[in-house]
């Protein structure tokens, strides 16, 4: 018996940057999959986990500056381009590739895994 993996890549356009305020997130529905995208007061976007990995918190909602992150439950912080957590020891966040169209749209990478196994 032999297991195969196949990883196929897909780009999800999140509409214009603009529908998220400067300096704030929002999280979006990606297939199965709730993503927290974030657009900076210096005009950048990252994405992230939607849910803070110490208790859970909406990240969305959280305050982002200085390329840092902070969970609005408990503060915690995050890098944001990384996920690295600043000054604790929860485990990181889950990242995603991320970038701007031409035309200002946002485009969001993400990668699925398939296992299959061949007799």
């Amino acid at each position: 018996m032999t297991t195969m993996t196949q990883t196929s890549t897909f780009v999800y356009n999140l509409g214009p940057v603009s529908n998220i305020p400067i300096g704030e997130g929002r999280a979006f529905l990606v297939g199965d999959l709730v993503v927290a995208v974030f657009h900076t007061r210096g005009g950048e976007v990252f994405a992230t986990q939607s849910t803070c990995t110490h208790k859970g918190g909406p990240l969305a909602d959280g305050l982002i500056g200085a390329g840092k992150l902070i969970c609005p439950l408990h503060s915690y912080k995050f890098e944001l381009a990384t996920g690295q957590p600043i000054g604790h020891t929860c485990a990181a966040l889950k990242t995603y590739p991320v970038s701007l169209s031409e035309t200002g749209d946002i485009l969001l990478t993400t990668e699925s895994t398939v296992r299959e196994e061949e007799s």
